[in-house]
Order: C-alpha cells, then structure tokens, then sequence
C-alpha cells in the first residue's frame, strides 16, 4: 500500500489475520463529551474516538468554555473535563465550526437552542448540504429561534437561544441524531418533553443520561425526559470500540478464502449490531466471546473465520441498526452467493455523499453488478472482483469499504482521497496492514 497522502493502493493478500482494536465509538464519544460538559464535576474518557469528527465537538465546546484536556496516544486519547455545570456555557466570540460532522452540528444545535446566547454554526461544504430542516422544526416546536440557509433547511445555523418547552413529538425519521438534539434541549425546556420513534435508533443517548441521574423513561418506542432540576453528575468511562469501524474487519474476514480476525472490546450495543446480525443470516462463521458492560453499554470480543456467504434480502427496521455499515455490507454483497437485497435506507442518499449512488458507481467499477434502487440497490454476487482506480467521493465509509473490496480483487486497487478515512478511522491504513502481513 501507498504512503502518498490522498491515494492508497491496496493489493489482494493470500491471508488475514490478527487481532484488532478498533477505535473508541465515536456515537458515545460524542455523547460522553456534550454531556459531561453539561454536569457537575470532573471527567475522565479513556479510548475517546480519535477521529476529525469527536474532534471538531471538542472543540466547539472549548470555544463555548468548557474546558477539555486531551493526552494519550493519537490511536486512543484520554479526554479529561470540567464540567460547566447547567448554566456555565459562554457565548463563543466566533462562528462554531463542526467540519464534516453532522452529529456535532446536530447535537450542539439541541443544546443551544436553550442557552442564553447567540450561536452560528457552519461546516464543510458536504456538511452544508446536509438537511437541518428535520432539526429546525422541533426545535421551533419547543419554542427555538433558529434559521438556517435555504429556508432553512441548511447550515449555516444561527440560533438565539431562548427557554423553551418541552414537547409531545414523533420524529418522522429514525435518526439518533435528531433524537439527542432534542432530548438536549428537554433538559433544559419547561414540563415533560415525549418522543416517539417509528423505528428505534440507536439509544446511547438515553443510556448516557440515564448514568448521569436525568429524569427519563423509555417504554416501547416512546421516551419521557423531564428537565434537569439539578446538574448531571459526571461520569468517567472507557468507551468500547466502534461496531461501525469493526465492520470492516468483520467482512474482511468473511469474504476472504483465508481468514481469522479477532475484535477485541468492540461495542455491541443491540440498537447497532444489524451488521451482525445480517453477516450471520448471510452464514458468516462469527462468535461473540467474553460480553460484559461499561457504563451501561454492552462490549465483547469477537471472532470472525472465512465464510461461504450466502445473498439475503434487508430492510425494515433492521436498517437504522446498520445503516453506517451498509457500503461495507455491499462488498459483503458482491462476493455472496445470489442476490442481496437493500431497502428502506434512502437516507443513504443524504449522508456524505449519496451512499446509494456512489457504493454502485464505484463497486461496479471493480467490476461488481450493483443496480441502485430509490432507497437502495441490488447486489448480483459470485462475480470475481477486478482492481482498478476508484474515488471515495470525500465519503470515509466508501474509502474503507472499497479498501476491503480490494482485498479480494484481482489486481491492485487505487483509491482516490483515501485520506478521508481519518474522518472516523485514522489508524485505518495501518490496521489494514498488520491484518495482511502476518
């Protein structure tokens, strides 16, 4: 493989093997740090996510005056904090900058709608197209001033904060984002706030405030959060790996005819395991060793062997819970016998890039038959895979998915922008490499 900046060259290896720490989840790491800056006391993160997107939070918080220390390796950092208590945030004296990070931008969105100040928040061009109208108008709900770009329905964000109300709200898409934003803003609106979900997402939100001594139930697909009446205690964790930077790994090694790759500490929190859960419908030979829990969120060990993958049909509720993982389970796709089946995850379409059209675009170009559906794509498996040049379209999950496609492929595989990977993964490169040269 390459050593270039934005290109990477990734040649088919006779075998992979090895044992993998993934990165901390970048899911709770982001909670774990809007929500003990929030709380009374110090903190403590250990394995914080160490790529652009926890970091950019970081640092919107800083500039709000929380105070955060970062020490450790580069691959796994310790974050340490302060807590501001529930009136101790500032006005920043500069527009807030979340990068290419829509969780940022979404979650500090929540929280400042209620915090007595002016904020403006930006991003990167990609981020910039990203819809915040979802966001907007429950906030609006409550009683939030905010506008956005293009009716708003794009960042730039400007929001006046204000005291809101809590609200009765059934959130129209199944996403965790929008549900932790306005769960951030409930802590601080007057009365009870209730939010339905059609479709669960992923919970580490209300898991995170539930250690944390807030006020909130779940029942079925329905949660009740009161607001605060005293600050959150803060709470010290080692965040498990992500499930979403494992899945990786766990194709990898059930599409190559030589394999065994072992996870270790990785997440598997039930509201993010569909990329289990369909390996195993596709007959992956993987087990879950040594479970246990870490503030609330359940981590294990787990070991995946070549496999003789089989297509499946997907979608349905089962999607929210993989939804990050589908360009990798697409390559999974091309090498399984038959056909595989994508719906119901149009929301692909409005992530970094539009996942559906440039998964399809650019497996075909390795000589997969892929034909994209509105809300996801059909997979032809069994035909052999041939390197070429591809492109990441600026998209980390395509840049790493296309890496594990040209493990198998004949030929080598040129990835364009493979930088892109540091987004969630920064070590991406180098694990790939110890899995191949045992």
């Amino acid at each position: 493989m390459a050593k270039t900046d934005t290109i990477r060259t990734i040649k088919s290896s006779p075998r992979l093997e090895g044992e993998v720490v993934v990165p901390g989840d970048k899911s709770i790491s982001h909670r774990a740090v809007i929500l003990n800056s929030l709380a009374k006391g110090k903190a403590q993160i250990d394995n914080f996510a160490p790529g652009a997107d926890c970091l950019a939070m970081v640092r919107c918080l800083r500039a709000l005056g929380v105070k955060i220390g970062k020490k450790g390796s580069q691959d796994s950092p310790t974050v340490s904090l302060s807590g501001t208590g529930v009136d101790g945030l500032r006005e920043a004296t500069n527009v807030l900058d979340a990068q290419n990070s829509a969780t940022t931008m979404r979650l500090l969105g929540g929280l400042l709608a209620s915090q007595p100040f002016l904020s403006v928040i930006t991003g990167d061009a990609s981020l910039r197209n990203r819809p915040m109208g979802r966001l907007i108008e429950p906030l609006r709900l409550m009683g939030a001033e905010v506008w956005g770009r293009g009716q708003d329905s794009f960042a730039p964000l400007v929001i006046k904060g204000k005291e809101l109300r809590g609200i009765d709200f059934t959130l129209p898409v199944p996403s965790a984002q929008i549900k932790s934003a306005i769960l951030l803003a409930a802590l601080f609106a007057r009365g009870n706030t209730v939010l339905h979900q059609k479709i669960v997402s992923r919970d580490h939100m209300e898991r995170m405030l539930r250690q944390m001594g807030a006020s909130l139930e779940s029942k079925g697909n329905s949660i009740s959060v009161l607001p605060l009446t005293s600050p959150l205690q803060a709470l010290s964790l080692r965040v498990p790996g992500d499930i979403s930077s494992a899945a990786y790994f766990l194709v990898a090694a059930a599409i190559h005819p030589d394999a065994r790759i072992v996870i270790r500490d990785c997440g598997i929190n039930p509201t993010r395991t569909g990329i289990i859960d369909i390996l195993l419908a596709m007959g992956a030979r993987l087990k879950i060793d040594h479970e246990r829990l870490e503030a609330g969120e359940p981590l294990a060990d787990i070991v995946v062997e070549s496999s003789e993958l089989r297509g499946i049909e997907g979608g349905g509720d089962i999607i929210p819970r993989l939804i990050d993982e589908i360009p990798v389970l697409a390559v999974a796709g091309c090498v399984a016998k038959g056909k595989t089946v994508i719906r119901n995850a149009g929301e692909l379409r409005v992530k970094e890039s539009d996942r559906i059209a440039t998964v399809v675009n650019e497996l075909s170009r390795l000589g997969a038959r892929i034909e994209p559906l509105a809300d996801g794509m059909v997979i032809y498996g069994g035909r052999p895979l041939s390197g070429t040049e591809v492109d990441s379209h600026l998209d980390h999950r395509l840049a790493m998915s296309l890496a594990i496609a040209g493990l198998i492929a004949k030929r080598e595989t040129t990835i364009k922008h493979a930088q892109v990977a540091e987004v969630s993964y920064p070590a991406f490169w180098q694990t790939l490499r110890q899995i191949t040269e045992y």
